[in-house]
């Protein structure tokens, strides 16, 4: 065998891989990732190389991984420019009231959520912030310690990113109060900026969550309260040291304190809620439940002030305006079965009514035109056993003992009928605070989309949502990116969407609420298969609001409130400081609806439906079949969840035995992990899969219409970027790890005889296993669909061309190698382990499979407690008789943990770093 000469740095593995990719051309089926994997396999087993060697490699794969990611966020949101920008957006070229129109209405309310995206240790996160800010490489080193991820972390992240967004908001208005004092000097303080409203549902969403006890949203709530104070006050002090105002904030900020640390304790005992509950609710000097009196005190001084006075008093008048005595506005969620169970209970003989019923919505406007508001105390929380009930019972605490300004939505996940919304509106109304709830019903799953219009229509035409829409003045709904691209893709997702936001304006302006806005809330994340679309900040805001959805409003004379999710750690690096976060508000101020033009000639995407539709309904059916295929299903579970690294306090799936993983469903995986499962196999399925197939029939029409239509194209900017990441060789080089016929060629001729007895075993084990045909398969398919995409790709411009495409890509492609080899170490390692005593109904085949799923942290549980060492030893004992067995001081197992149990963490270890640079490289988690 000719020896490879390859070294474990970047460098070296990436010139191998591309001589390897050479033969292609001669051997179309030779898979140079695998190949490059086993050159690095048999480098490590025979001893040439080291786990500390390819640690070493990791680091430097890892620190490339974060400059990637962050010259991709420093192209998407040029924070160099951000000033200039700031004064382009503040120019005053078009009189007084535009100027108005334009700043006193959110371009965006920003929602921070707690999605489980939390992949970078916060030494990673700084590193990336820092690069964002100013260039530059990061230093190969370790990761750095990263924190387990709780609730309480995840909400500690949310207010810091919060905090740095507030900051360069106060930028953004001090900047346009001090342009409209120059350029209207007789108007300017009639003018009161809102240009982004902020929010966060960190520790208020409930749906399928059991560890968030009603007392601990009330905990958050508080201290988001005196966090506030907190800052409003350093504002003020910062204007003036001795002002009138600092004393009171500064009593309101400490009793919100203290109620909120009782409220972090443990409720449980009545007499312990009674404490806390009475503390908050009695009347006091310093109970501070509105800013509206504060506001007009400082808005009113600020008449009388010198110009710098002025517009620091109305800038802080502005932030109180924006957030009220919260770090933010609040979302609460719950899932639409459990106000279903809720509202049945309240239906008497209707209670088994199908919901989804013209009866039902009958039954229910009885119940709403005889609801009489009920007052409700904290011991009324605590009796309450239906959870959607509890969170209507919170925001009534909410919003008479801590803020009775700030409006609460509440979101309601998976909402497949209007009745459901009626059911909200009535205990809203039951507990009096219908005035200051927003419903919004979640749009994301396939039936959800599909008949989203016909629930638009029957939902707009009830007398009772009317009045209550008239009296809040918005129609709240929220549409979601992540399992929509999950069930139907993410370009059929997107288009299924803007169809639903276009069915809201047009039934708003045919029931008569054109005097109303609508709030659109759209959560989408970080990456491309979650409605991210990475080309530029333009298309990402028309990604989730497309441009022909904002002129439907524009048209009807709506106001539109867009709103977005940054989700998770992946989200909130777009406010990682507060000079990143203002990079990032003045992109969206830039690209914000405020800008659309009604007058623009339609888009030929839209006018040629008779192409655009069908594309649409191909690709979506494509997806489909994706995912009803046990091919695709199997694929994806392979592995379980153990290609990922833990990145949130919330589970990804329910909890299964060992033979519930051979038949896992993919609905038992959340979106973010699925996404993140495609990321790591090396191909996005759910973007880029069957564009191509639906293009087919009519290749030249399709392509000639999508390289006209401005919609058209941002698709295919989406689809290239997907593409520019993806490699169909790395699907196929996973099943080859399950290939029996590889294991057992693989010290053929005498090469690794000292592999020879762990080969053997592996390849007779995996004899009648799936896995190998199954990746075949999946690639088979993908490559069959790619062959057409690019066939399509031929006939659409490339807008957004990526030079550095090949050197990603083969750095891509050392990860995978290097990852693959790794798991090659792990699996000959564990097939090696000397037999043992079955225990707790665990034996050694169990222990192996484990390892293939990569529940390795399962597997080194039990092969420790087979192979201990650590024991009790007869010095141990102080005994006054003799005894002379055992002869001899007892090793236990330390050869067997040094030589196959510790190289199989290890190798674990570093899977998992790789596994945080490919998301780095594909631009986020999931």
């Amino acid at each position: 065998m000719t020896e490879t000469k390859i070294e474990p740095t970047l460098a070296s593995l990436s010139e191998r891989l591309r001589v390897l990719h050479r033969q292609t051309r001669e051997t179309p089926l030779f898979n140079p990732v695998f190949q490059l994997s086993l050159d690095i396999s048999r480098k490590l087993e025979s001893g040439e190389l080291d786990i500390a060697a390819l640690a070493g490699l990791v680091d430097e794969l890892e620190a490339r991984s974060l400059d990637a990611r962050a010259a991709r966020l420093r192209n998407l949101l040029r924070p160099d420019a951000a000033e200039e920008r700031l004064s382009e957006l503040a120019a005053a070229d078009e009189g007084f009231e535009a100027f108005r129109a334009f700043w006193e209405q959110p371009h965006m309310h920003a929602v921070f959520t707690a999605h489980p995206t939390f992949l970078l240790s916060p030494q990673q996160s700084a590193v990336v912030a820092e690069e964002i800010a100013g260039g530059g490489k990061a230093a190969t080193q370790e990761p750095g310690e990263k924190p387990e991820i709780t609730l309480r972390y995840e909400h500690e992240c949310a207010m810091a990113a919060l905090v740095n967004a507030q900051d360069a908001r106060d930028r953004i208005v001090g900047s346009v109060l001090r342009r409209a004092r120059d350029a209207f000097p007789d108007r300017w303080t009639e003018l009161k900026p809102l240009p982004f409203r902020f929010a966060s549902w960190v520790g208020y969403d409930m749906d399928g969550r059991t560890d968030i006890t009603w007392y601990t949203s009330i905990a958050f709530r508080l201290a988001e309260k005196a966090q506030r104070l907190a800052r409003y006050a350093a504002s003020l002090e910062a204007i003036d040291p001795a002002h009138a105002l600092l004393d009171k904030l500064r009593g309101a900020q400490q009793r919100a304190q203290a109620s909120a640390e009782e409220f972090a304790g443990d409720l449980s005992d009545p007499s312990d809620l009674s404490t806390a509950a009475n503390r908050l609710t009695a009347d006091h000097p310093d109970k501070l439940l509105s800013l509206t009196p504060l506001i007009g005190q400082l808005e009113d001084e600020a008449a009388g002030s010198e110009a710098e006075r002025a517009i620091a008093l109305r800038t802080l008048a502005a932030a109180m305006r924006a957030d009220g005595l919260g770090m933010g506005w609040i979302h609460f969620r719950v899932n639409a079965k459990q106000l279903h169970n809720a509202i049945r209970a309240r239906l008497g003989d209707a209670a088994d009514i199908d919901l989804s019923s013209r009866g039902a919505i009958a039954a229910l406007r009885e119940l709403l035109a005889e609801v009489e508001p009920q007052s409700a105390n904290f011991a009324s929380l605590a009796v309450e056993s239906s959870t959607a009930v509890r969170q209507f019972l919170v925001m009534d605490q909410i919003l008479k003992h801590v803020d009775g300004d700030a409006p609460i939505r509440m979101l309601v996940a998976e909402c497949e009928q209007p009745a459901t919304v009626l059911a909200a509106l009535y205990f809203a109304r039951a507990f009096g605070i219908a005035g200051k709830v927003d419903v919004s019903p979640l749009f994301e799953t396939e039936t959800a989309l599909e008949h989203g219009g016909r629930f638009l229509d029957l939902l707009l035409a009830e007398p009772d949502y009317q009045a209550y829409a008239k009296e809040r003045g918005r129609i709240a709904i929220q549409t979601g990116f992540s399992d929509a691209g999950r069930f139907v893709g993410q370009i059929p997702a997107s288009l299924a969407i803007e169809r639903l936001q276009g069915r809201l304006a047009e039934a708003m302006a045919a029931n008569g609420l054109g005097d109303v806005s609508a709030l659109i809330f759209n959560t989408h994340g970080e990456g491309m298969g979650r409605g991210a679309h990475p080309s530029s900040f333009g298309d990402r805001i028309e990604w989730a609001l497309s441009a022909w959805a904002q002129r439907r409003f524009a048209r009807s004379g709506i106001r539109l409130e867009p709103e977005a999710s940054f989700q998770g750690g992946d989200g909130y690096l777009l406010f990682a400081t507060p000079d990143i976060a203002l990079a990032t508000l003045t992109q969206i101020a830039t690209h914000s609806p405020a800008h659309t033009d009604p007058d623009v000639p339609t888009d030929p995407f839209y006018r040629r439906t008779d192409i655009s539709l069908d594309f649409y309904r191909a690709i979506k059916e494509h997806q489909r079949d994706h995912l009803e295929s046990r091919t695709y299903s199997r694929a994806i579970t392979a592995f379980g969840l153990g290609l990922l690294n833990e990145t949130g306090s919330r589970k990804s799936r329910r909890q299964s035995d060992l033979s519930a993983d051979r038949e896992m469903s993919l609905r038992q995986i959340r979106a973010i992990p699925h996404n993140a499962i495609l990321q790591q196999l090396g191909y996005p399925v759910n973007i880029i899969a069957g564009v191509g197939s639906a293009a087919e029939s009519q290749i030249e029409e399709v392509g000639a219409l999508l390289a006209e239509s401005p919609r058209g194209r941002q698709i295919m900017r989406l689809v290239r970027a997907s593409n520019a990441l993806a490699s169909i060789k790395t699907v196929a080089a996973f099943g080859e790890l399950f290939n029996s016929a590889y294991w057992a060629s693989r010290p053929y001729r005498g090469t690794e005889q000292h592999l020879a007895e762990a080969c053997e075993a592996l390849a007779e084990y995996l004899i009648k296993d799936d896995r190998n045909g199954v990746y075949r398969r999946l690639a088979s398919r993908l490559r069959v669909d790619a062959l057409k995409l690019h066939r399509l790709f031929d006939l659409v411009p490339d807008d957004d061309p990526h030079p550095e495409r090949e050197s990603t890509r083969r750095a891509i492609g050392v990860l995978q190698a290097v990852r693959l080899a790794l798991l090659q170490h792990m699996f000959l390692k564990v097939v090696s382990v000397p037999a043992f005593s079955r225990a707790n109904d665990i034996s050694r085949t169990d222990v192996l499979e484990m390892v293939f799923t990569l529940r390795v942290d399962e597997a080194l549980a039990q092969l420790r407690r087979a192979f201990p060492t650590s024991f009790p030893r007869k010095e141990d004992f102080t005994l006054d008789e003799p005894g002379e067995y055992p002869v001899g001081v007892g090793e236990g197992y330390a050869a067997i943990r040094a030589n196959y149990i510790d190289p199989i963490e290890q190798a674990h270890a570093l899977c998992l770093r790789i596994s945080t640079a490919i998301a780095n490289e594909f631009g986020a988690h999931g």
